[in-house]
C-alpha cells in the first residue's frame, strides 16, 4: 500500500470519528440534534452568583407538561455548579448535546439542583463585600425553569443554542431579611456561526464598565469590559443593527449607533491602542426612588436623543419584594452619541445637550407597563407606581 493511499484512509477515519461537523459529534452517525451552552450578562452588586444545572429539556409542544411524553434531555451527571459571573465577555460554558428528531421546538426547560445541607451550596449569591447566602429558587423548580422558544432543527444538523442567564436581573433582594430569591431572566439565542455574531472593542481600562447591545431601548446582550485590558466581547449577538451603550461609574453614558452584526465576521470597533474614553461626570448622579404596589416587578430608565433618537436603557432596578422599593442612579450630564463607521479610527462622541437629564421611567409588574417622564435637572419627588 502506498503512503498516499494510507494517508487517505487515515484522513477518512479521522473525519468519521469527529462526525464531520454535522450530526451529534463523536457518534459517527449523521442525525439531528441540539447543543446547549450557558453564558451571562454582568451582575450588579454581587461577587458571585452560583447555580447548579442538572439537566436541559426540550419539547416540540409549548404546552407540554413535565410528565408528558416527547421530552428530550441533556443530563449533566454529576450536576455542574457555575458561577455565572465568570461566564461573561464572550465566555460560554458547554452543557452538552442530545439527538433530536428534525422539527420545530417551542419549549425548553432548565432544571437546577435544590439547595441541601451539602457544601458548597448548589445555588447561592455572594453580595459584594458580603458572605455566601442561599439563593431561593422558584417553587416550580422541580419541573425546571420554563422558557418559550422557537427553534428549528433541520434534518441531519446540530443546532447550537445559548442560554443567556441575566444574573443581575435574576437575583431579587427580600427587604432586610438577608434572603435572596431567584427570579430567572433567561434569553435563548441560536448560535449560527463562530465566525461572527460578535462585537469586539476596547474602552479605557477601568472596573465596572458595562457595555450592552440594544435595539429600540431593549438590551439584547450585555457584558463588562475587562478591568485590566479594557476589552469587551459581546457574544453571541443575533444578526442586525444595534445601539452600543457604554456606561461606567462616574462617567457620562456613550452610545454608538448603527453597529452591524453579521454571521460571517466579527464587528471590531477599535483596537487597544485607541480605546474609547468616557469623560467624567460634571454633575453628581441624581437618585430617583419610589415604590411599586404590589411589591413585585422592575423599573428601568430609558433616555432618547433629542433630535433623531434612538432610545436606550441607562439604568435598571429590581423591586424589593418585601418593601416594593426601587432606586435608580441617573446621570444629569448629557449623553454622548456617535455613528458607527467601519475602519481603524475610534468613534468621536459628541454630547446631546437637549437630552441631558430627561428620562422615561418604565415600571413593569405582572406583564403590565406604566411610564412616567422625569427631568433630573430639577428635584424629582418619589415616583410610585400602583398596579391593579
Amino acid at each position: 500500500m502506498s503512503l498516499r493511499h494510507l494517508a487517505t484512509i487515515l484522513a477518512a477515519l479521522l473525519l468519521a470519528a469527529c462526525g464531520g461537523g454535522d450530526g451529534i459529534s463523536g457518534t459517527g452517525v449523521t442525525t439531528s440534534g441540539m447543543r446547549v451552552s450557558l453564558t451571562d450578562a454582568p451582575a450588579c452588586g454581587y461577587d458571585e452568583v452560583n447555580v447548579t444545572v442538572q439537566k436541559v429539556r426540550v419539547h416540540q409542544s409549548a404546552t407540554a407538561a413535565e410528565s408528558d411524553l416527547g421530552w428530550s434531555e441533556i443530563v449533566l451527571a454529576p450536576a455542574r455548579r457555575f458561577d455565572l459571573l465568570t461566564l461573561s465577555n464572550g465566555v460560554l460554558a458547554e452543557l452538552g448535546e442530545t439527538p433530536l428528531p428534525a422539527g420545530r421546538y417551542t419549549q425548553l426547560r432548565l432544571v437546577l439542583a435544590d439547595n441541601t445541607s451539602a457544601v458548597p451550596l448548589a445555588n447561592s449569591v455572594v453580595p459584594t463585600g458580603g458572605v455566601e447566602t442561599p439563593l431561593d429558587t422558584p417553587s416550580a423548580q422541580q419541573a425546571g425553569l420554563k422558557l418559550p422558544v422557537d427553534i428549528d432543527v433541520p434534518a441531519n444538523k446540530v443546532v447550537d443554542v445559548v442560554l443567556d442567564f441575566d444574573a443581575c436581573k435574576s437575583v431579587v433582594k427580600r427587604g432586610n431579611s438577608g434572603r435572596f430569591n431567584l427570579k430567572p431572566v433567561l434569553t435563548v439565542i441560536t448560535r449560527l456561526a463562530d465566525a461572527g455574531m460578535r462585537i469586539v472593542g476596547y474602552v479605557a481600562a477601568a472596573s465596572g464598565v458595562e457595555v450592552s447591545a440594544q435595539q429600540a431601548g431593549v438590551p439584547i446582550k450585555s457584558t463588562q469590559a475587562d478591568a485590566i485590558t479594557g476589552q469587551f466581547v459581546l457574544y453571541p449577538v443575533p444578526t442586525g443593527s444595534y445601539e452600543l451603550v457604554i456606561r461606567a461609574p462616574g462617567h457620562a453614558t456613550a452610545v454608538l449607533t448603527g453597529v452591524p452584526v453579521v454571521t460571517t465576521a466579527y464587528t471590531t470597533l477599535n483596537s487597544s491602542l485607541t480605546p474609547i474614553v468616557l469623560p467624567p461626570l460634571a454633575l453628581p448622579l441624581h437618585l430617583v426612588s419610589g415604590t411599586l404596589t404590589p411589591a413585585a416587578g422592575e423599573v428601568r430608565a430609558v433616555q432618547r436623543f433629542a433630535a433623531t433618537g434612538p432610545s436606550f436603557e441607562v439604568a435598571w432596578s429590581a423591586v424589593d419584594e418585601a418593601t416594593g422599593g426601587y432606586t435608580l442612579a441617573l446621570p444629569v450630564d448629557a449623553p454622548l452619541k456617535a455613528a458607527y463607521v467601519a475602519g481603524p479610527l475610534p468613534p468621536v462622541f459628541l454630547p446631546d445637550a437637549a437630552a441631558a437629564g430627561l428620562y422615561t421611567l418604565e415600571a413593569t409588574s405582572g406583564g403590565a407597563v406604566k411610564k412616567r417622564d422625569i427631568d433630573t435637572t430639577v428635584l424629582v419627588p418619589p415616583i410610585d407606581f400602583l398596579f391593579p
